[in-house]
This record gives C-alpha cells, structure tokens and sequence, in this order.
C-alpha cells in the first residue's frame, strides 16, 4: 500500500497540474508516484483476486482454470 504522504503529493500534483501546471521535475515525480501507485493497486486486487473461490448453486467449485492456475503459481513462488 502506498503511504498516505505518497498519495497526498498525488492529489497535490493534480491540483497543480489542472492550475498552473507542473515543471519538467514535476511531471516526472507524478508519473513516476502513479506508476508505484498502479502497481500497489493492481498487487492488491491480483491479492484479493487470489482469495476467491467461485462456487455454483450445486456447491460445485466453477472458479476458472485461469485464476487456478495463477493462484497455484503464486503459491508455489511464495514456498
């Protein structure tokens, strides 16, 4: 999870930006901090996505082959 710090230059950054507009410096810091912010979400989700089990109305376990088979190679990296 990004820092509340990091999230705040975000914010701050954009406010900047829809004014008076950012420097060569800071257009980078902002890309830069929105691709680390990208990244923690879509780690997050892939996290959360990992936990899920889908069952039908039978009982019977439909998740699919494809989120099987990314939750078994996260587990065997972990080990």
């Amino acid at each position: 999870m990004l820092s509340k710090d990091k999230i705040a230059r975000i914010n701050e950054l954009a406010r900047k930006a829809k004014g008076e507009g950012l420097s060569l410096k800071e257009s980078k810091e902002q890309k830069d901090l929105r691709q680390e912010y990208l990244k923690s979400v879509r780690s997050s989700f892939k996290n959360q996505l990992h936990s899920v089990k889908v069952v039908d109305e039978k009982g019977n376990d439909v998740t699919p082959d494809k989120l099987k088979e990314s939750k078994q190679k996260n587990n065997s990296s972990l080990h």
